[in-house]
This record gives structure tokens, C-alpha cells and sequence, in this order.
């Protein structure tokens, strides 16, 4: 899909607005459990991927001032999807200037960018944003343990990454503590995302951590 002619030119952002980074609080505290299901933890879609002229139609979305926030989301993961980062930013940081800061909406757009971040090989990035989902929630949620030691382990901070896959596997522990249970567990990840988590589960296994 050839992106978003238009878009850039189109973006009226407001000075002042958040910024990739602005959220970077360091990790939340790990907590024993994370039972709870997070509204937030999804991809944000105004429109099914499939639609045709996709694109086209987000923007009449985003025009009409119906579902204007969802579009922008998913524009921003089509741009990042199709490596103009920059505007994917741009319209990341445009879905965040029009929501309340502590919304579970807020969350979601988080927790969306921070995957787009990641599958672009920024880890790092996508960290802080899952990191700030995470401790803006009111609960526990479960794809906080595995999401961030997905992150961590991909930093290379691999003694992290096998503490906060031991919450999962606290949590858990029948599901968890078996890596063939991955696919089953995470179907909207990536087989190379997987297979990486897969080797922080060999790391807890070979040294599961006491907790506190």
C-alpha cells in the first residue's frame, strides 16, 4: 500500500505536544500477580485492515470528525508499517494531544505504539511507551510481565527480562512455564517475537527467580 499522500501536509499539530519520549518513567514495580485483562492492551482499528482504499478511508474518518482518534492510531501503525516513522510520530502524538492524559485511551495508544516502535527495532522506545501504559492502569495487567521482557531481552537486559517472566509464570504457572504454549498464548505476535520470549522462558527455567 502506497501511504498517506496528503497526510503530512494535513497534520495541524499543536506546539508543546508529547513527544516519543515523554513518558519515560523507568519500569513499573513488579507486582506478584497480573490476572487482570486490559481494555487498553489492543490494537486500536476505526476500520477493519482488510477495507479496501484503506487509507482513504480512515482520512474521510479522520475529515468527518467520526472515530477520529482510532483513525489517526491506525494511520500511525500504517505509516510506521511502511517505515515513515516520522509521521507515524506524528500522528502517534496527534491521537495523544486529543485524549485525556490518564484515559484508558491514553493507554491504548501507548501500548499501540509501543509495538510500532518495536517492529521498527526500536526497543527501546517501545519500552518506555509499554512502561507508561503499564503504570497508568489501575490493575495488573496480564500482558504486562511477557510484553516487557520481551523488551528487555531484546535490550540485552536479560536478568529484567527473566524477572518480569517470572510474574507471568507466578501468575500462570500451567501456561508459562512451557514455551510450546507461546503460539497458543500470543497469536498476535510475531513468530520472531515468540521465539525470543522463548529463550527468556529457557533463561527462568535454568534460574527461576524467588520471589520478593
Amino acid at each position: 500500500m502506497q501511504v498517506i499522500r496528503g497526510v503530512a501536509g494535513g497534520l495541524m499539530l499543536l506546539a508543546g505536544l508529547f513527544c516519543s519520549t515523554a513518558w519515560a518513567q523507568g519500569l513499573p514495580k513488579i507486582a506478584e500477580f497480573y490476572f487482570d485483562d486490559d481494555v487498553a492492551a489492543r490494537p486500536v482499528q476505526a476500520l477493519p485492515p482488510e477495507q479496501p482504499d484503506l487509507v482513504e478511508q480512515l482520512m474521510k474518518l479522520r475529515e468527518r470528525g467520526r472515530k477520529g482518534v482510532e483513525a489517526t492510531v491506525q494511520l500511525a501503525a500504517i505509516a510506521y508499517a511502511e517505515s515513515r516513522v516520522e509521521l507515524g510520530d506524528k500522528l502517534y502524538q496527534e491521537a495523544l494531544a486529543a485524549v485525556s492524559e490518564n484515559s484508558s485511551q491514553a493507554r491504548g495508544i501507548r501500548w499501540n505504539q509501543g509495538w510500532s516502535l518495536y517492529r521498527h527495532g526500536n526497543a527501546e522506545g517501545a519500552l518506555q511507551q509499554w512502561s507508561a501504559a503499564a503504570q497508568a492502569a489501575r490493575g495488573n495487567g496480564a500482558w504486562v510481565p511477557p510484553t516487557l521482557a520481551l523488551a528487555l531481552w531484546t535490550l540485552g537486559r536479560r536478568d529484567e527480562a527473566v524477572q518480569w517472566y517470572a510474574a507471568a509464570v507466578r501468575t500462570e504457572p500451567q501456561l508459562w512455564n512451557d514455551p510450546s504454549r507461546l503460539a497458543q498464548l500470543l497469536p498476535a505476535w510475531k513468530d520472531e517475537e515468540r521465539a525470543r520470549l522463548a529463550e527468556v522462558q529457557q533463561a527462568w527455567a535454568a534460574n527461576p527467580p524467588a520471589w520478593p
